[in-house]
């Protein structure tokens, strides 16, 4: 049985999207071309997904020197 996990400030909010992506087996891709709300808790889980793929929106690369 697969079960989803979230602790801390705003865990509430990301669950049941969570749960959902599980119940319909969702995949990464399905998770980046889904619509989410800016500024929102519920899009960590698109930019999680966007950074499996490597191009995430707001995640700060460095240049490396």
């Amino acid at each position: 049985m697969l079960g989803v996990g979230i602790v801390g400030h705003g865990a509430g909010e990301l669950i049941a999207e969570g749960v959902l992506a599980v119940e319909m087996g969702a995949t990464a891709k399905d998770l980046t071309l889904c619509v989410h709300p800016h500024p929102t808790l519920s899009e960590t889980l698109m930019e999680s997904a966007e950074v499996f793929y490597g191009h995430a929106t707001h995640v700060f690369a460095r240049k490396k020197a």
